[in-house]
């Protein structure tokens, strides 16, 4: 096949699957293209500035992926078969039937590309070209441990999401921003934990926590939060109690949580700190102050996505010079698209090998200048 005919069934595949982005054939050709410099590198050589080269996918491309956020390991797969190499993916292990889904709407010849299982064969990790990993820190240290120098790994961990609420008068936002908080239980790299709001116009930290409050209590009623083993319960309650504790003792906090369980749990909180929360739908709202540089300094180096209210030049310049490698729109910030740099990084580039041909219009080798 070549690399249009591949873009064109990915594309078609991806219409059934509510993770990934509506994207057609041709939006796949362009990433090619702009990633590889020409959409058509992957099926021959093609002029390369004053040579020709051709990329190659790998011969073994494996994928171990997290169970945390589905359209991570889709887009992994998908990029992996855009490229048109064998693609092996270790599977959490209770499965990912999204993407068992997302196979099976592929042509018989591009399914054969794709080997899935919920164990990882100490050969797939052998044979691999390039391995690409999602996880902790620790799992993808574990992982690279076990690669040879001349085995490519790309690692995707642990990272941090907020969003900056600049200006929202009338806190049109907070419908969005209650879905991004609630999508994936916060399990993934672009789950926000922390809210800021600029205070201005009669907008506060406090009125926008309450509303965020009743948001989440609706996205729960729509959208049930995953089951928790007990300890995931009592990390939760324990962060309450701690809360309420700073709060009697005249710090300003304030809590607002679901009754009778943990399904969500929103607090205002107006200190000069950045205070690691659990997951699982535990969202902080914090006013948004001239001490921001210092607050996220801390977590700097793994900050992932920015959502932003208004999505405007100076929202976004903000969310930059905060170290974002991704800013969008509060409300979308469990959409990323196809075309985005992932950890900021190109996505297809890594994983290609490529081969150059000098090209020679009017000499022969050996020939004196």
């Amino acid at each position: 096949m070549t690399t249009a005919q591949r873009a064109e069934a990915l594309a078609q595949a991806s219409v059934a699957c509510p993770f990934l982005e509506e994207i057609a054939g041709a939006d796949l050709l362009e990433l090619v293209r702009l990633e590889l410099g020409h959409a058509e590198i992957l099926d021959g050589p093609r002029r390369y500035g004053s040579i020709s080269a051709r990329a190659f996918p790998p011969q073994s491309l494996l994928h171990i992926v997290s169970g945390a956020t589905p359209h991570a390991a889709l887009q992994s797969v998908l990029r992996g078969l855009l490229l048109g190499g064998p693609n092996r993916c270790k599977l959490p292990e209770r499965g990912l039937p999204e993407v068992a889904e997302f196979r099976k709407r592929l042509p018989k010849a591009m399914q054969a590309l794709l080997e899935c299982r919920p164990d990882l064969p100490p050969a797939w990790l052998e044979e691999a070209d390039v391995v690409v990993a999602f996880g902790r820190d620790e799992t993808l240290a574990e992982i690279r441990a076990r690669l040879r120098p001349d085995q490519r790994f790309i690692g995707h961990g642990q990272r941090i999401s907020f969003g900056l609420v600049t200006h929202d008068p009338a806190y049109a936002s907070v419908p969005g921003a209650a879905r991004d908080a609630s999508l994936f239980d916060q399990r993934g790299c672009l789950s926000p934990q922390v809210f800021f709001v600029q205070e201005n116009e009669g907008t506060t930290a406090r009125e926008y926590a309450r509303r965020l409050a009743e948001a989440m209590a609706d996205f729960q009623l729509a959208d049930a939060r995953g089951p928790l083993d007990l300890s995931g319960h009592a990390a939760i309650r324990e962060a309450r109690l701690e809360i309420a504790f700073r709060a009697a003792q005249g710090e300003p906090l304030e809590l607002w949580s679901s009754e009778g369980g943990t399904d969500w749990t929103v607090v205002c909180d107006a200190t000069e700190s950045l205070a690691a929360t659990p997951p699982d739908r535990f969202v902080v709202v914090k006013p948004l102050t001239a001490s921001l540089d210092r607050i996220i300094a801390p977590v700097r180096p793994w900050v992932s996505a920015i959502g932003v209210w208004p999505l405007d030049e100076a929202s976004a310049e903000l969310a930059t010079g905060l170290g974002a490698s991704r800013v969008c729109r509060i409300g979308r910030m469990q959409n990323p698209s196809p075309f985005w740099h992932q950890d900021g990084q190109p996505q297809l580039a890594p994983l290609v090998r490529w081969v150059d041909w000098e090209m020679f219009a009017d000499r022969q080798p050996g020939a004196e200048d």
